[in-house]
């Protein structure tokens, strides 16, 4: 019972502490209508204000970066239409040329409101992703909420006077359609625009094409003016397709006016409408920022059940990955003393375990959704990127490997702990036993497993409760077959003296396990955060050996060692009070053997640059990642192929809270580590499976294209 008072008591949830990069956007959620009325569209509005020199981007951010993405939830009824994108400005960031916003902007939205309304208010909630760079690059998200009555009958909303001057102004920057004719045509190779306006008298036009390939975005642009109009030269991209360029994009210029200089902005073309603003029903948590192909399938009927299936074989195959072999020691222990009860009695104790793997697995889940809804940047796993909980499943470990070494006893009358157990035939025991394969099992992601979360945490949370019931089923399973199955129980030898040398070597998996749980905790504090988790150890060790001296020894003695084990406790939370003093930033994964720290901005930078690109999001609690990292991606095979093909490797280390990486998650529809990504360098993205193999990675590379292609952008 030690083991699960330290764990449990130690495990909180990290929330995210502040940054220093807080202050870089300051997002605010506004509305042109002061009420809304049945039937009718209201205007929404997301507005940014950015820091100086800092940017976010337009709906074609250019040669790097993210447009910003809105998900809403919206009561029922309510639909949300597309963005409606102001006009952006050329920003250069060295070679690169960028699309996009400084200062403010304001991205609208119309929302259309059902024919029958309610009472009100009507609540109108927005989570908005960016990407907000200067010279570096850091993704940022804030979930904004406002709620605006209902018009009465009969009556139209009237606009809201404190937003009127800032919707004015987002309309005269939004641009209009062309009142003269615009084509595109070749000139020698090289794409000329059009504009048929003669006599028109205009400076620093720039085009900003919808399309990301078309066009060399950093090239210089080249205005000249005659009788006929006006005509721009631009610098066609060297991977765009074979046809010649579309006039679909907005043009911009400064016209010389009788009132002095005018900024224009027109919409040419018939590009495809811009993407339209994720909506979400009232009952969701906000959405990740991009759609996956499993998520786009969401609202469709089948959805759950493929993702309920897929996280059942996940949890099936999850009994089978390293993180859970520790755990196998107390279940073989627990099966053999099990052995010799009744078919009734054992069968209660794989319905103990299940409903212990269940009730963790569900717990685990509605926290994460909670702190998700709540803006937190986090995935599965979250709970060991807190040095804490690490610490504290250290010292359960290590006291429950005590035990089964005979260092003390568990289910002594020592501090009355496990008195209780004893007296109820260890169905506790079972329960905790779910509780601990579940804890432990928490680094790992099986085949399937990754999936079906990510689909889960898309949803709402009756959705994301059922897919994570379905994993804990698919853990749960094996375990319950077994003590279903009392005939091949009753082949296992009785319990007897021979117990004690199993239990003794039974321990050695949960010491090996401490020793990998000391060394991701260094990964996560500093020196003195390590010396303060090294120490509590010593303290465990010492307040079970107080616990069972006490056990055999007289009142008073046992009085002592009572207080000696609580003095040890007291001692332990002082230690673990240091140790979160101590924490460490994001983790930077040092360059070595050709492989880089991810970052956004330098895989925009090679992508640029039309080199593939192999990303590794990884973490030090990942014990898949480890075997990965190890067994195949450092095999010479690998990188010589990664080598033969001039991939460039990215690895982003999620040991410690890292929203850039979390983001890259979510976006490929992922709650958690690891994840693969092959760039081939022409716009696709390969996404690669979690259990990695040299002919997986040899193949993956191999299938590359020869060559080099366009800039691929984040899915």
């Amino acid at each position: 019972m030690l083991a699960f008072c330290v764990t449990l008591g130690t495990a909180e949830a990290q929330v995210p502490r502040p940054s220093k990069y807080a202050d870089l956007v300051r997002a605010e959620l506004v509305t042109q209508e002061s009420a809304v009325a049945p039937g009718a569209t209201l205007t929404a509005g997301v507005r940014l204000t950015m820091k100086p020199g800092w940017h976010v981007y337009w709906r074609n951010p250019g040669d790097s970066g993210l447009p910003p993405e809105i998900a809403w939830t919206l009561p029922p009824g309510f639909s949300a239409g597309g963005i409606a994108w102001p006009a952006p400005e050329r920003i250069p960031v060295g070679d690169l040329m960028n699309f996009g916003y400084e200062g403010e902007v304001l991205l609208t939205v119309p929302l259309t409101a059902p024919d029958s309304l309610g009472a009100g208010p009507v609540p109108l909630k927005a989570k908005v992703s960016y990407l907000v760079c200067e010279r570096e690059c850091v993704p940022g998200e804030a979930t904004l909420s406002t709620s605006l009555p209902v018009a009465a009958t009969g009556t139209s909303p009237r606009p809201d006077p404190r937003h009127a001057a800032l919707f004015a102004q987002g309309r005269e920057r939004l641009p209009v359609p062309a009142p003269w004719p615009v084509r595109m045509r070749q000139e020698g190779g090289t794409p000329v625009l059009d504009i048929d306006a003669p006599g028109l008298e205009a400076r620093d036009v720039a085009f900003f094409p919808y399309s990301e390939t078309a066009l060399e975005h950093a090239a210089a642009q080249v205005a000249t003016s005659d009788a006929a109009g006006l005509h721009l030269r631009l610098q066609r991209s060297s991977q765009a397709d074979a046809a010649a360029p579309q006039a679909d994009g907005v043009l911009t210029f400064t016209e010389e006016t009788g009132s002095g200089p005018v900024r224009r902005a027109y919409a040419l073309g018939t590009a495809t409408p811009a993407p339209a603003a994720v909506s979400a029903p009232a009952a969701a948590s906000p959405a990740a920022p991009a759609p996956t192909a499993l998520a786009a399938g969401a609202a469709e009927a089948g959805g759950l059940w493929q993702a309920a299936i897929l996280a059942f074989l996940g949890g099936l195959l999850l009994n089978l990955m390293p993180c859970v072999f520790p755990v196998l020691s107390i279940k073989v222990l627990s099966l053999v003393r099990h052995s010799g009860e009744s078919p009734g009695r054992v069968r209660l104790h794989g319905l103990a375990y299940t409903a212990g793997v269940l009730a963790t697995f569900l717990g685990l889940a509605g926290l994460l959704i909670a702190l998700r809804a709540g803006g937190a940047q986090i995935g599965w796993g979250f709970q060991l990127q807190s040095p804490l909980v690490v610490a504290g499943l250290a010292y359960g470990l290590l006291a429950m490997g005590l035990s089964l070494s005979g260092v003390w006893h568990l289910g002594g009358r020592a501090a009355a702990l496990g008195d209780g157990l004893a007296r109820r035939a260890g169905l506790e025991g079972s329960f905790f036993t779910g509780v601990l394969a579940t804890v432990v099992a928490t680094p790992c992601t099986a085949p399937f497993m990754g999936a079906a979360v990510g689909y889960g945490l898309t949803q709402g949370a009756a959705v994301a409760l059922a897919v994570f019931a379905a994993l804990g089923l698919g853990l749960a399973l094996p375990f319950a077959l077994l003590t279903a199955w009392p005939a091949g129980l009753r082949r296992l030898p009785r319990p007897g003296a021979w117990m004690e040398t199993l239990k003794g070597l039974l321990a050695f998996p949960l010491y090996l396990t401490v020793a990998w749980l000391v060394w991701v905790l260094s990964q996560q504090v500093g020196p003195a955060g390590l010396m303060a988790g090294l120490t509590g150890l010593v303290l465990v060790g010492f307040c079970a050996w107080a616990i069972e001296r006490g056990r055999m020894a007289g009142p008073l003695a046992r009085r002592g060692a009572q207080v000696a084990a609580l003095l040890s406790l007291l001692g332990l939370a002082g230690l673990l009070a240091v140790l979160d003093r101590d924490r460490a930033g994001p983790v930077t994964v040092a360059s070595a053997d050709g492989i880089e720290p991810f970052t956004q901005a330098r895989l925009d930078a090679l992508l640029a640059a039309h080199r593939p690109v192999f990303v590794n999001m990884t973490a030090a609690w990942c014990i898949t990642c480890q075997v990965n990292d190890r067994a195949t991606l450092r095999a010479a095979a690998v990188q010589d192929a990664f080598k033969a093909h001039d991939v460039a490797q990215l690895k982003g280390d999620w040991t410690n809270q890292n929203p850039e990486i979390t983001r890259v998650l979510e976006a490929n529809g992922r709650s958690g580590v690891p994840l693969y990504l092959l760039y081939d360098g022409r716009g696709g993205v390969a996404v690669l499976p979690q259990i990695l193999t040299e002919s997986i990675m040899r193949d993956a590379v191999a299938a590359l294209p020869a060559g080099t292609g366009p800039r691929a952008a984040l899915p």
